[in-house]
């Protein structure tokens, strides 16, 4: 009797319905997007929509008060052909060039150097990250000081060591690699703090079974830590070249695009078409066209990345 009655429970449990589980995913899931919905609106809002508009003004003629003129291609047409564009996109090329590979190499030295078991490694992390940290346009401003000609610090201790004194900022020459040195002041916290936690990251069995076979220690860096930072690597360079291309503060509080136009970049550019000409037309078609570029620039280090199977996204 007592297995009958078993058996016949355990037949009428299975027989019984279950409770429907969708009700409750779904009260969670709206719960969830009550919260999340309205950030997520604002976001593709002050994103989605000013990106969409901007390409429609692009493939017209406005000022800004007159009506808008549309012009199809035209303002993509003449952006191939405008001799200022191409030098925009050149000292940006230029600035790129300078300025991410000193990022990466003097991120890796800092970080290597931090990485060491020495007193106060607190105070000196913290120290470098400061620079990062702190507003660019304040340290555009302040090194206009630094550097002038005149009475700045930076000619100062030239003098001091029997130098001639340099223009800097106001010659045509000096004034995009001194912009580059001024980046790299407030852009080395961030890829030293970048490979400092991968070099935490990496395997203290492999360094020493390194050094157990008899490797010293530029052989251990060049053979075992570097291939491990080869993922950072790649993300470090994909996010200073965006930092490079995109740069627009320290250009605007420092030179303002001279002398003579040899520090306008590309974004400065724009600036310059959109807000002092009044042409936004124009201005946004070189907009999407750099938008263009970089998306370019970025997959195709993806690209590369994925095929050198190195997993850095």
């Amino acid at each position: 009797m007592t297995t009958f009655a078993l058996s016949r429970d355990r037949h009428e449990a299975r027989s019984r319905p279950r409770p429907r589980r969708k009700p409750r995913r779904l009260r969670r899931a709206l719960t969830g997007w009550a919260f999340a919905g309205p950030a997520t609106l604002l976001i593709l809002g002050l994103s989605v929509f000013p990106a969409v508009w901007a390409f429609v003004i692009s493939r017209t003629k406005w000022n800004g008060i007159a009506p808008a003129k549309p012009v199809g291609w035209g303002n993509y047409e003449t952006m191939a052909q405008d001799p200022q564009a191409a030098a925009a996109v050149g000292h940006t090329l230029w600035l790129t060039a300078l300025f991410v590979p000193s990022s990466i190499l003097l991120g890796m030295l800092v970080a290597v150097a931090l990485n060491q078991k020495i007193r106060l490694v607190a105070f000196y992390r913290t120290c470098i990250f400061v620079p990062y940290v702190a507003s660019a346009a304040a340290t555009g401003i302040l090194a206009t000081f630094v550097f002038n000609p005149q009475f700045g610090a930076a000619n100062e201790v030239l003098r001091r060591l029997g130098l001639p004194a340099q223009q800097f900022l106001e010659s045509r020459s000096q004034a995009l690699p001194v912009i580059v040195l001024i980046a790299l002041w407030g852009e080395i916290g961030f890829t030293a703090v970048i490979y400092l936690a991968a070099l935490q990251d990496i395997p203290v069995e492999l360094t020493e079974a390194a050094t157990v076979d008899g490797a010293g220690r530029w052989r251990v860096f060049w053979h075992v830590t570097l291939p491990q930072l080869r993922p950072v690597t790649v993300f470090t360079a994909v996010w200073q070249t965006i930092t490079a291309i995109q740069l627009f503060d320290l250009v605007y509080t420092t030179t303002r695009g001279g002398p003579l136009q040899s520090t306008e970049t590309v974004v400065y550019y724009v600036y310059e078409l959109a807000f002092q000409t009044q042409r936004f037309g124009y201005g946004s078609a070189v907009a999407y066209g750099l938008f263009v570029v970089t998306m370019l620039l970025t997959l195709g280090i993806f690209w590369y990345s994925r095929r050198s199977k190195i997993e850095a996204f």
